[in-house]
């Protein structure tokens, strides 16, 4: 299939990769997925076993006339441990490679079908000056854009970093949740040839 480029001839590229059906389950089960291998799962509370102390009992079993208490770290006292307190988790899923580069896969089709990709032979700013990167996006009308090309441009990167709307990437450090999170994706023409190597 034929992709457009930006001031330059229309290459060819891989029906595959470019052209396939958007499955939704997957690309929502891979952001899924993503999402949660960042979660960092280190919340923890103490039990009446963690809490210091409460080793000794507060007062002696019968006579007092109060109620009965082992230690002053039980859970319904004040300062006692949390009854089911929170533990460390790994909050990770499993998804097979194959289903994560159909899902990549599926991501790039969608973008090619609902014209939000935009590809460009070369993309660069000769000095890490945000003012002239933002020139030259509201040049392509661009304001809410992921801009990925085959390895990143140190000024590019430099440039974009003050950008709320704006995120430079290389081909590798793409992901399904940074694809589908920007109004458009402005890719290089060699991006898209290592796009075609990898989920191919």
């Amino acid at each position: 299939m034929q992709l457009n480029v930006n001031d330059a001839q229309a290459i060819e590229v891989s029906e595959l990769t470019f052209g396939g059906e958007f499955n939704e389950t997957l690309v929502h089960q891979a952001v899924v997925a993503y999402m949660a291998g960042g979660r960092q799962g280190s919340k923890q509370q103490k039990t009446r076993s963690d809490v210091s102390g409460g080793g000794k009992r507060p007062w002696r079993q019968k006579g007092t006339g109060r109620a009965r208490a082992g230690t002053i770290r039980s859970p319904i006292w004040r300062g006692g441990g949390t009854t089911f307190a929170a533990r460390p988790q790994d909050h990770s899923q499993k998804l097979n490679k194959k289903m994560y580069r159909a899902a990549m896969r599926s991501i790039l089709a969608e973008l090619v079908r609902t014209d939000r990709l935009v590809v460009v032979q070369d993309f660069a700013v000769e000095a890490p000056k945000t003012k002239d990167l933002l020139n030259k996006l509201n040049g392509m009308g661009l304001t809410d854009v992921l801009i990925v090309s085959d390895a990143v441009d140190q000024n590019l990167y430099l440039a974009a970093r003050n950008l709320p709307h704006v995120d430079v990437r290389d081909v590798q450090g793409s992901d399904p949740v940074s694809l589908i999170a920007y109004d458009k994706v402005l890719i290089t023409v060699s991006a898209v040839k290592k796009f075609e190597e990898l989920l191919g």
